[in-house]
């Protein structure tokens, strides 16, 4: 139900001490008796008003209040209400009637405390003069890079804590980007001075990770749910939880089985079916102390090293949309998949 403040001629101080304390943000919206937004009335206001001895409803209400318009996006009235320093706003139709209350509180409640790091300093070598100019993460989708694809993915699944490690072409990136706040998220850099992998570069992760974190590569698109990931991670109690990607591949010789130099089965071209890692990862913070400083160290290392210290590595299946823009074909069929955005 939308708790509003109906204003008439009878309209009391009284009516409007109930319906801010009713709507219980601490703010309630005024509008007249067919709803057109009039102003907003504050527990702020209220309190100034009892101070200075008013009850006169015409001398408190705000009447020119910030306003969102209907069929604004979670992001953007996200973006709009921390610009703005305000915790809530009236949405109002093209007529200014009253039909919905955003608060960030609202927008917050699926904001997690755990961090996402993504790795975008890589070189982007195999896409050839594509990535000349350009870092690979910032090729362009339709309208957008695809690591504007994979923030916005993070931001709907609650993650806006986000760091970005970059390299090679860092500036375009971080000139995009700044710090976060026009994409609803705040962003922190990790710069590389030199290539350190796909792992390397959580060496230099200074604050204090007390809480799980996501890492993925800055070259995904994928319809992932990252919460779902993360809440695997931590009910399967994991230091290294891999997102795994089931894989066919299909031979293109026929493989000859033999014991003892007999020949005992013959397959034409068998297809072979394995997982293999999509490049998505969740970590627990213990994981960060096997991380050399200032050296180059892959993601599959840390695997292989948090398995050899018996550290509880699992794996999270990954069903949906998925794919790795490393190469031209993939880049190319990511423009396709993505040719309605």
């Amino acid at each position: 139900m939308l708790f509003k403040l109906v204003l008439t001629k009878d309209t009391s101080f009284e009516d409007a001490l109930k319906a801010v304390d009713v709507y219980g943000y601490g703010f309630a919206p005024v509008v007249d008796v067919e709803d057109h937004l009039v102003g907003i009335i504050t527990d702020g206001d209220i309190r100034r008003a009892v101070l200075d001895g008013k009850r006169d409803l015409e001398s408190i209400i705000n009447r020119k209040p910030y306003s969102l318009p209907e069929g604004i996006s979670q992001k953007k009235a996200f973006q709009t209400l921390r610009s703005i320093k305000r915790r809530q706003a009236p949405v109002v139709d093209k007529n200014n009637r009253l039909v919905d209350v955003i608060t960030l509180d609202d927008i917050d409640f699926n904001a997690k405390p755990n961090a996402a790091v993504i790795m975008a300093g890589g070189l982007g070598t195999r896409l050839g003069d594509l990535t000349k100019t350009t870092p690979k993460p910032m090729l362009p989708i339709g309208k957008k890079p695809v690591l504007e694809y994979i923030v916005e993915a993070l931001f709907r699944n609650g993650f806006t804590n986000l760091m970005i490690s970059v390299n090679y072409k860092s500036e375009i990136i971080k000139d995009y980007f700044k710090d976060g706040s026009d994409f609803g998220v705040e962003i922190e850099y990790l710069e590389e001075t030199k290539r350190l992998g796909t792992a390397g570069s959580l060496g230099l992760i200074t604050r204090e990770m007390d809480a799980p974190f996501l890492v993925m590569n800055g070259d995904i698109l994928t319809s992932l749910n990252f919460g779902d990931l993360l809440r695997h991670h931590v009910a399967t109690n994991a230091a290294l939880t891999v997102c795994s990607r089931e894989f066919n591949y299909q031979l293109q010789y026929g493989i000859i089985e033999q014991q003892e130099g007999r020949v005992v089965d013959f397959k034409e071209k068998p297809s072979l079916d394995f997982q293999i890692s999509a490049g998505i990862y969740a970590l627990s913070p213990e994981i960060i102390s096997l991380i050399p400083e200032d050296t180059f160290y892959d993601m599959t290392t840390a695997i292989s090293d948090a398995c050899k210290n018996n550290l509880h590595v699992t794996t999270f299946p990954l069903d949906g949309y998925w794919i790795d823009i490393g190469q031209k074909q993939d880049y190319d069929n990511a423009i396709n998949d993505y040719a309605t955005e």
